[in-house]
Formats: C-alpha cells, sequence, structure tokens
C-alpha cells in the first residue's frame, strides 16, 4: 500500500491506575472515527499498514494495558482491558465509530460496544476469542504459576529490532506475515531494555503469559453480545486446533447471537489474517464501513 498519512501522534491517557497509549492519525476528510485493538502479545502499530488505506479517516490504534507503551502488568480479569478502553473513548470524546479488532482486541470491542452504547457504530472482529460457552463454565486459571502458558520462555531481550526481525524473520507464524506488518511489530514491539543495554519486548512474556492464563475471566461476553446492537462483521479463519495459535478460536455461531452480526468464513486465511494480508483486511473494512 502507497502512504498517504503523516506518522500518528502517541497519546497517554490515564486509565486505571495505568497510562494507555493511544497512536492517533488525523484525517484529510470527513470519515467517522476508525478504533483498531490488537491482539495478545502485539501493539497498535501493527495496523499501520491497514490505517494508510483510510486517509479519510481519523484513526486510534490503541497499546492495550501491559503492551506496547501503555503500562500495565499481568492480567488477571480480561474486563479491566475492557475498562481501559471504554475510559479512553470517554475522554477522547469519541463516538459512532467502527471499531476493528483481532484477536483479545475483538474480544475487548465487543465488551466495550455493550457497557457503552453509542460508542461504536458498526464492529468488524477479526477472529476475536470469544469461544463457544462451555469454554466459560469451569472456574480458574486456564494456567497456573507451576504450570504456566509456554508464551512466558519466549525470548525477550534483543540487541535492536533488525536482529528481532532476522531471528524471526523464517520462523512460524511469522513467516506468514506481510513483510511490512511484519517490520512494524518487531520495530514497535521493543523499548530500551531496563538493563540499559539492548531492547526488550514491550509486552514481557510475564504479561503475555497472564492474557492466555485468564483467558476464561470474561465468560460474561456472550451475554455481552447479545447487547451489541449494531452491525458486527465475524470474520473467522480457519479452524484446526486450539493449542496451535494459527487455528481460529471464534466460537462459529458468534454472529448469530449478535442481534445484527455478520459471519464470514475465510478458510484461506490463519488466524494471523490482517497480518498476511494487510490489503484484504483493509478491504473487508473498506466494504463493511461502506
Amino acid at each position: 500500500m502507497t502512504s498517504t498519512r503523516q506518522a500518528p501522534v502517541t497519546r497517554l491517557y490515564p486509565v486505571n491506575g495505568i497510562d494507555l497509549a493511544v497512536h492517533q492519525w488525523a484525517s484529510s476528510g470527513g470519515g467517522v472515527p476508525l478504533v483498531f485493538a490488537h491482539a495478545t502479545g502485539f501493539h497498535g502499530r501493527v495496523f499501520d499498514a491497514i490505517i494508510e488505506a483510510f486517509p479519510d479517516h481519523p484513526a486510534f490504534a490503541i497499546d492495550l494495558r501491559g503492551h506496547g507503551q501503555s503500562g500495565g502488568g499481568p492480567i488477571e480479569d480480561w474486563r479491566i482491558v475492557a475498562r481501559d478502553v471504554s475510559d479512553f473513548l470517554e475522554q477522547a470524546g469519541i463516538s459512532g465509530a467502527v471499531g476493528i479488532g483481532h484477536s483479545m482486541g475483538a474480544h475487548t470491542l465487543v465488551q466495550v460496544a455493550a457497557d457503552n452504547p453509542g460508542r461504536f457504530a458498526r464492529l468488524v472482529l477479526f477472529d476475536p476469542v470469544i469461544l463457544a460457552p462451555e469454554f466459560y463454565a469451569p472456574a480458574g486459571a486456564l494456567y497456573t504459576p507451576d504450570n504456566p502458558h509456554p508464551a512466558i520462555r519466549r525470548k525477550r531481550d534483543f540487541a535492536s529490532a533488525e536482529a528481532m526481525i532476522e531471528r524471526f524473520a523464517g520462523r512460524d507464524p511469522y513467516n506468514l506475515f506481510d513483510p511490512r506488518v511484519f517490520a512494524d511489530y518487531c520495530r514497535f514491539g521493543l523499548v530500551p531494555a531496563a538493563s540499559g543495554e539492548g531492547m526488550e519486548l514491550a509486552c514481557a512474556p510475564e504479561v503475555e503469559a497472564s492474557v492466555y492464563a485468564s483467558s476464561r475471566s470474561n465468560g460474561a461476553v456472550i451475554e455481552a453480545a447479545k447487547r451489541v446492537d449494531i452491525p458486527v462483521l465475524v470474520v473467522r479463519a480457519q479452524m484446526t486446533d486450539l493449542q496451535d495459535f494459527k487455528s481460529s478460536p471464534t466460537w462459529p455461531e458468534l454472529a448469530q447471537v449478535l442481534p445484527q452480526g455478520a459471519d464470514l468464513y475465510r478458510p484461506d486465511m490463519t488466524h494471523f489474517h490482517p497480518f498476511q494480508d494487510p490489503a484484504d483486511a483493509a478491504r473487508i473494512i473498506a466494504e463493511w464501513v461502506g
């Protein structure tokens, strides 16, 4: 995609005891605001390649709690992430927006829309982490300190973004990513290391592992979805195995419980659809925005 946009301005919003970083693009037209929420372990700037396709729309890409430039440590309840986003929308005075979410970010936007009618006019959800009701029935975390999620072992220290790019470029699933998106993930996903030498992951492995461990914490999200009475497009990727990061985690019947839900099944894509083909994702968003 050819960029017609200036680089974003990053603002910090005080929410629930942390500073929430939001990357903001001004518009060259009068389009409705676009609000983007990312997947676990990523950050708002992974949407740059998509946002550049919408120069007429003001755009806001959030670094969710514990990710990117936002504050916050491990997450025990996904509802705090939704409250963070709700507070940001209120402070920024955003209403009637189109929300675009991916994975945990899509789950978050459903909860935000249910709790704050009017903030969103439409939603586009790429593979939301909203599973069948029986997934939420057992109590407690999926993982424990004695048996943590494998993300806890993720390499956190890198000499530079270029070193991270070189290390992961050929590895699954990063080798599926569009080169621009992969580079943005690496360059904006590192912060200066606390040691003072080199860089480290902005989303610490402990934070990423905590998100997976607490993925059953908001079982009420399905009831929340029933209150989201706006047009919502659920874009589902191929479903294979829940333990496979590339597999869709989305309940196939989700669109049916949304009052104005529509289902778009894309078995040609993995869970990383917006990273694999940002042009295709932008096309889907554009058609839904109308």
